[in-house]
């Protein structure tokens, strides 16, 4: 991660759609920061992120990609966390597609029960070929789902760091608090707001 990243851009409204790989314009992102950043500069933010989208024994939370016409697309997912970096096995599907061809993403923690306590970043994925981490991942996946005798991720199901951009944390004293407490992170400005 890193340095620019090569961006399609569709305007709202257009009726230009991008085909096969082609653009109706390329825009420019920042680079985005990574997990071990956000842990170093703010960890406590880091740390209950976590723990809200660890808050089942095992990584949840909504995945939002931007699907081929610019609409947002939202599904479940399995974030882990490996080595203070943030990654995900994608299944062939959408929303697969959509990170491949448009890295951009937002992710949720799942609700809940007592609180509405909440975790959401957003940044870029990379695709991750690195057989050897992709084998401590899928080791790792299997591990954390012990209990359901999951199998190992098929070689289809496509492995993305997830960098983060920015993040929010919110935490709240019960369901309807007026006065939730928001932390924020930008790696831009590597400091919260």
């Amino acid at each position: 991660m890193g340095g620019s990243v090569r961006l399609i851009v569709c305007e709202p409204g257009s009726r230009m759609r991008p085909v096969r790989g082609e653009s109706c314009r390329i825009g420019k992102v920042p680079s985005v920061g990574t997990w071990s950043e956000l842990l170093r500069a703010e960890p406590a933010i880091a740390e209950a992120g976590r723990a809200l989208l660890y808050q089942h024994g095992v990584g949840l939370g909504y995945l939002a990609t931007v699907g081929v016409d610019g609409s947002p697309r939202v599904h479940p997912i399995c974030p882990l966390f490996y080595q203070d970096r943030l990654f995900a096995f994608i299944i062939p599907s959408p929303k697969q597609r959509d990170l491949r061809r448009d890295g951009r993403y937002a992710l949720h923690s799942f609700p809940r029960e007592d609180d509405e306590d909440a975790f959401f970043v957003k940044g870029m994925v990379s695709l991750v070929t690195d057989p050897d981490l992709r084998g401590a991942l899928s080791d790792q996946f299997v591990a954390e789902r012990a209990q359901f005798a999951v199998p190992r991720p098929a070689d289809d199901h496509e492995l993305f760091e997830f960098g983060v951009d920015r993040c929010l944390l919110t935490t709240t004293s019960g369901h309807g608090d007026a006065h939730a407490h928001k932390q924020s992170w930008r790696a831009d400005y590597n400091r919260r707001t």
